[in-house]
C-alpha cells in the first residue's frame, strides 16, 4: 500500500476483538450453535407432489426445464395459473402470471427495513415462511476491518437495534454486522437445489449456483411471502446456456458471465430466466456457478440457475448440509417425469447461447457498465482508443460475487509470486471476505496474511465499496476522472465512492490482483513482464487454487451465528417516534375513482436511469427506515432531457431547483406528476426504494421506452403505474411541466388490466400529442394500484382473517 502502514492481522489485534464483542453484544437474541439442517431443507415431498399435479394439468407429453419443473412445483394452485390466458397451457412463458407460494425470504439491513416495516403493518404474529435479516449493506470500507466494523456498527446501532428486535419478536434469522454479505451467508447455509427463494437484494439469483430458483424483489413482493400470500411473476422466457469446454489457465467462471453480459447486454435477458446447461456444468465448482448466477442480474434477467451437479455435493458436505446433499442426489436419479432436479430430455428454451470455455479468456467490463465486454487480449488497445486512464489507483477484490475460497487461493497465489519476485502492489489493495465463514478459514490457512504481508487493507465482513460504502483515502476527489479495477459484480457511474468520473472495471480476483502489480491499465499478465527491484523481469504463472479448504471451513467468531428463528411476542419492536433513521409507515391514499387529470411532467430523463439515479445509496443508506427522509434524494442522479444537467428541474415559472425540491413543493400543492424516461428505466438493484419514494413524492406515472423488470413490479406494488410507448419516437413530443390526462387507466384498472391506456399531452393549455401506450398491469397488480397500494390489499386480508378467527373463537366459546 502506499504510504500505508500495515494492518496486523485481525486474530492477533486484541483492540479489534474487544471492539468488536463490545459492538456486537447481542440485545435479545440467542445465537444457533447447530442450526436444525432439516429446517433448512426444501420440502421435496411436496414438491414431487405438486410436480405431479403439474404434469397432469399440462399435456402428458410436455417437456419441461429445469427452471419450469421448479417453478411450477411452487405454484399455489397449478391449473389457474397454467390454463388462464394461456391458449389452455400451449403458450406460458411470456404470458401466464405465476401465483406462487415460495419457501424463504432473505432479507439484506437496507432494504429489510422497509420489508419489516410493512410486514409490521400488516399485524400477524409472526412470518408465514422461514425469513432471514444479514446486515451487511451499512458497513463502510476504508481502513480496515478493526476499525470500520466497530465504528459501523455504532454509527448504525438504532437500525441494527430495530432489525434484531423485529427478528426476535416474529422469528427471523438475525444475522449481525460482520457475519458476512447476505449472498455469501445464504449460498453456505440456506440455498438448495430445488429451493425457491425471494430476496430483498438485485443479485438474490447468487443461490442459483446451487441449484435454487432465487429471485430478486422488492421489500413489498417479499411481504407476500412473510404473510402466506401467493407472489405473482410474469412467466419468464427461458435462455439455455450450453457449456461446453473446461476453463483453464487464467480463465475463471467470472469470465463466463463477463462474455454473456456482453453478448446479451444490460436489456438482453430481461422477461428471461437463464437456465445454464452442457457437459461443461460438471467442470465447474459450486461457487463458481454462484459467481455466474449473481451476475445474470446484469443483463436483466429473472434469475439463473444451475441443474444439481458433481460440483455441489462437496461443497453442500462442506457446509454441513451433506443430508440435503443425499436427498438431492437421489432425486437426481429418479425417472424424468418424477425429477425435480433436471430438465426433461426434449425440453426446448426460447433462445440458446453456447459458451466454448475450453477458448475462454478472460474478459474487463466497463467502465460505468456492466456489458462493456472486452477480451485482455485487446483491453490495451481499447484504453489508448477510448483514452481511458492508462494508470488506475485501487485494485478491489472479494465481495458477493467473488470471495469464495477458490477465488481467495487463486489471488493469493499471484500475490506469493509477485512477493516471491520482490514486487509490491502499485495500486491500494482492498480484500473483502464474503463471510465470517470465509473470513476466518483464510486467516487459519495464512491466506489473509499473505495479503497483508503484501500491503493489503482486509475491509469488513461486508458489502462496502461494492454499494457504494467507500471512503477513499487516497486523495482521488469527486469530480476528478480516474479508474480502479475490481471483482465486483456492477459498476454504474458514481457507484462505489460517489464520483460519476472513477472507471470500475470489472473482472475476476485474479485479474484484478495481477493488474494491481502493474498499476497499469495496458497491462496484460498473461503475456506481459513486470520488472522487479533488482532489475530482473517477472511474468506471472497462470494462478492455481483449491476450491474447498482441505481441513474444512472455520466456524470464526460465535457472536457472529444468527439468532434462532422462534418467535417471542413479548419483545417490544425499538422505533422511536423521534428518530431520522426510522419511521412507520403511512398507508397510500387509494386510486381516485376516475381517470387521472392534470398531472404535470415533473422531469423528461436523458439516457440511463439506474435505480442508483432515483434511489443514491452511499451515504443515504441510514435513511432507508425514514421514507420522508430518503425521498431527498429522489432522482438526484437523472439527466435534464433539455439542458443536459443532472438533478436541476424547471417549474412553471422557469425557476430551477433540485427534482426532489420541486416534487416536494407540488406534492405540497397538491399537484400530481409523471416522470417521463427512456430505455431499461430502473436498471439495477432491487431497490424499492426507487419507487416508494417517488410515490411518496406524488408520482402517479412512469412513462419510459421500457423497465427493468424488478422496477416495473415495484412500482406498481406501490401504486405508481408503468407505461411504455407505443411508438418510442413520442418521447421526443413531451417535455417537463406538459400537463398530461389518462384516458383508458381507470376502467383498465377497474376490469383487472384488461384494456388500453392513452395519454393526452397538453401545453400552455392546447392540445399538442395523443401518446399510446403498453402496460403489463395483471389482475391483482390492478388491484394494488386501485387500493394504493399492495400493502393496503394485504393489511386488509390481515384484518379480515383476523376478524374472522375472533368470530369463529366466540362461536366456539
Amino acid at each position: 500500500m502506499r504510504g500505508q502502514l500495515l494492518r496486523p492481522s485481525l486474530a492477533s489485534s486484541p483492540c479489534y476483538r474487544a471492539a468488536l464483542l463490545r459492538s456486537c453484544r447481542r440485545n435479545f437474541a440467542t445465537t444457533q450453535d447447530a442450526p436444525n439442517v432439516a429446517s433448512r431443507t426444501p420440502p421435496y415431498t411436496k414438491l414431487l407432489k405438486n410436480l405431479a399435479t403439474v404434469r397432469s394439468v399440462l399435456a402428458p407429453t410436455r417437456a419441461l426445464t429445469l427452471a419450469e419443473k421448479i417453478l411450477y412445483s411452487h405454484l399455489d394452485s397449478p391449473a389457474e395459473s397454467l390454463l388462464t390466458n394461456t391458449d389452455n397451457g400451449k403458450s406460458i412463458r411470456g404470458a401466464a402470471n405465476l401465483k406462487l407460494k415460495p419457501d424463504r425470504v432473505a432479507m439484506q439491513d437496507a432494504s429489510a427495513q422497509m420489508a419489516i416495516l410493512q410486514f409490521m403493518s400488516c399485524g400477524l404474529p409472526s412470518t408465514a415462511v422461514p425469513a432471514s435479516i444479514h446486515c451487511d449493506h451499512m458497513i463502510v470500507g476504508e481502513k480496515g476491518a478493526d476499525v470500520d466494523l466497530p465504528a459501523s456498527i455504532a454509527g448504525n446501532k438504532e437500525v441494527f437495534d430495530f432489525l434484531e428486535s423485529a427478528s426476535r419478536r416474529y422469528g427471523i434469522e438475525f444475522w449481525p454486522p460482520g457475519a458476512g454479505i447476505i449472498h455469501q451467508s445464504v449460498l453456505e447455509n440456506y440455498s438448495a437445489p430445488g429451493l425457491m427463494m425471494l430476496g430483498t437484494d438485485s443479485h438474490t439469483p447468487n443461490a442459483g449456483g446451487l441449484g435454487a430458483i432465487a429471485i430478486g424483489v422488492g421489500g413489498a413482493d417479499a411481504v407476500d411471502a412473510l404473510v402466506d400470500a401467493p407472489w405473482e411473476l410474469k412467466a419468464p422466457k427461458i435462455l439455455g446456456v450450453e457449456l461446453v469446454g473446461e476453463l483453464s489457465g487464467w480463465a475463471s467462471p467470472k469470465d463466463v458471465i463477463l462474455a454473456l453480459a456482453g453478448q446479451l447486454t444490460v436489456r438482453g435477458g430481461t422477461g428471461f430466466l437463464i437456465e445454464y446447461f452442457g457437459s461443461g456444468v460438471d467442470t465447474l465448482s459450486c461457487t463458481g456457478m454462484a459467481t455466474i448466477c449473481n451476475m445474470g442480474a446484469e443483463v436483466g434477467a429473472t434469475t439463473s440457475i444451475f441443474p444439481f451437479s458433481s460440483g455441489h455435493i462437496p461443497y453442500l458436505q462442506a457446509t454441513h448440509r451433506g443430508s440435503i446433499a443425499t436427498k438431492a442426489a437421489e432425486l437426481s436419479g429418479m425417472p424424468e417425469k418424477q425429477n425435480l432436479l433436471r430438465p426433461d430430455s426434449g425440453a426446448e428454451y426460447d433462445q440458446v447461447v453456447t459458451i466454448d470455455m475450453s477458448t475462454l479468456e478472460p474478459h474487463i467490463n466497463g467502465p460505468f457498465t456492466p456489458d462493456f465486454s472486452t477480451p485482455i487480449s485487446r483491453f490495451s488497445e481499447v484504453v489508448k482508443e477510448k483514452e481511458w486512464p492508462e494508470t488506475f489507483s485501487s485494485a478491489l477484490i472479494g465481495s458477493c460475487t467473488n470471495s469464495s475460497y477458490a477465488d481467495m487461493t487463486r489471488a493469493e497465489d499471484l500475490v506469493k509470486q509477485a512477493s516471491a519476485a520482490g514486487l509490491k502492489p502499485k495500486a491500494d489493495f482492498f480484500i473483502t471476505p464474503g463471510s465470517e465463514q470465509i473470513r476466518a478459514t483464510l486467516e487459519r490457512d495464512s491466506t489473509l496474511s499473505t495479503f497483508e504481508s503484501a500491503g493489503g487493507v482486509v475491509l469488513a465482513n461486508a458489502c462496502g465499496p461494492c454499494i457504494g460504502q467507500w471512503k477513499r483515502t487516497d486523495g482521488v476527489e469527486k469530480g476528478t476522472s480516474n479508474a480502479i479495477f475490481t471483482s465486483y459484480n456492477r459498476n454504474f457511474p458514481a457507484r462505489n465512492d460517489g464520483n460519476r468520473e472513477t472507471m470500475n472495471f470489472l473482472a475476476s480476483p485474479e485479474l484484478v490482483t495481477a493488474l494491481s502489480y502493474a498499476g497499469s491499465t495496458t497491462f496484460n499478465p498473461l503475456t506481459d513482464s513486470i520488472s522487479t527491484p533488482s532489475g530482473e523481469s517477472f511474468k506471472f504463472t497462470p494462478p492455481k487454487g483449491q476450491d474447498l479448504p482441505s481441513a474444512g471451513f472455520a466456524t470464526g467468531n460465535p457472536d457472529f451465528l444468527p439468532s434462532a428463528p422462534t418467535p417471542t411476542p413479548s419483545v417490544e419492536v425499538k422505533v422511536s417516534p423521534t428518530s431520522d433513521r426510522l419511521a412507520l409507515l403511512d398507508p397510500f391514499a387509494p386510486f381516485p375513482e376516475s381517470d387521472l387529470s392534470g398531472l404535470k411532467v415533473l422531469y423528461k430523463v436523458k439516457g440511463q436511469c439506474t435505480t442508483d439515479t432515483i434511489s443514491a445509496a452511499g451515504p443515504w443508506l441510514k435513511y432507508k427506515g425514514h421514507l420522508p427522509n430518503i425521498s431527498e434524494n429522489t432522482l438526484i442522479g437523472a439527466v435534464n432531457a433539455a439542458t443536459g444537467e443532472t438533478n436541476v428541474a424547471y417549474d412553471n415559472d422557469g425557476s430551477s431547483s433540485s427534482i426532489p425540491a420541486l416534487a416536494k413543493r407540488w406534492k405540497e400543492a397538491g399537484q400530481d406528476w409523471l416522470v417521463v424516461a427512456e430505455h431499461n428505466y430502473g436498471e439495477g438493484s432491487a431497490r424499492e426504494h426507487a419507487a416508494l419514494q417517488p410515490r411518496y413524492l406524488g408520482g402517479r406515472v412512469i412513462l419510459a421506452k421500457s423497465f427493468a423488470r424488478i422496477h416495473e413490479t415495484n412500482l406498481k406494488k406501490q401504486g405508481v403505474v408503468p407505461l411504455t410507448f407505443v411508438n418510442e419516437a413520442d418521447y421526443d413530443k413531451m417535455l417537463a411541466c406538459d400537463d398530461v390526462d389518462t384516458q383508458g387507466l381507470y376502467d383498465t384498472l377497474r376490469n383487472g388490466g384488461k384494456g388500453e391506456v392513452e395519454l393526452v399531452v397538453r401545453r400552455d393549455g392546447k392540445e399538442i400529442a395523443r401518446v399510446k401506450t403498453k402496460h403489463t398491469l395483471s389482475k391483482d397488480q390492478a388491484g394494488f394500484v386501485l387500493a394504493g397500494s399492495a400493502l393496503n390489499v394485504l393489511a386488509r386480508k390481515a384484518s379480515e382473517d383476523r376478524e374472522a378467527v375472533t368470530r369463529q373463537n366466540e362461536l366456539s366459546d
